[in-house]
């Protein structure tokens, strides 16, 4: 089972690009947990809730592990939780890093912000969205993990995505 994960700035067409490749390869997504959770809140949210939408997160993946078929993608991961818990409250508790390194996924795709920003009610980091990905980045690099970064805009999107899964799979067979 090889799991692949999105990780960028907001509004980089993460849950899109997941959705689209899902379908291309007949297999199963996970949407970000976080996303619904804090929309639905009616209050700020806490440091106490992004940390359940962190453990939320790995529950549904791990949910859509037992039946996904060879291949599944995520359009969140610990990594992005880790850097908004620094970014938001500088800190983040230790089994954060444990979980990052434990159970690294097979393929990062990193989105770079090079589409327009569509605003809604959880979006918060517009003008800082090069920030974020240089910052996705360098944990990608002292991870030392496997990744692609992925651009372009609409079609040409998807497929420098496709492209990326295609060329991670054909070093694996």
């Amino acid at each position: 089972m090889y799991r692949i994960a999105f990780i960028g700035p907001e509004s980089t067409a993460k849950s899109s690009l997941s959705a689209q490749l899902a379908l291309h390869f007949k297999t199963k997504w996970v949407p970000e947990f976080s996303r619904d959770y804090i929309s639905k809140l009616n209050r700020p949210y806490k440091m106490e809730d992004v940390l359940h939408c962190i453990k939320m997160q790995i529950t549904e993946e791990n949910k859509i592990a037992d039946s996904a078929i060879n291949l599944y993608f995520t359009d969140n991961e610990i990594i992005n939780g880790k850097v908004w818990l620094l970014d938001k409250y500088n800190e983040y508790p230790n089994w954060i890093d444990s979980a990052i390194t434990e159970n690294p996924y097979d393929l990062y795709l990193l989105t770079y912000p090079d589409i327009e920003f569509i605003a809604d009610d959880v979006r918060e980091n517009e003008n800082r969205r090069m920030y974020f990905y240089e910052w996705y980045k360098r944990e990608l690099d002292k991870y030392k993990f496997n990744y692609e970064i992925i651009n372009g805009i609409g079609e040409q999107r998807f497929q420098n995505a496709l492209k990326a899964v295609e060329n991670f799979l054909k070093t694996k067979n």
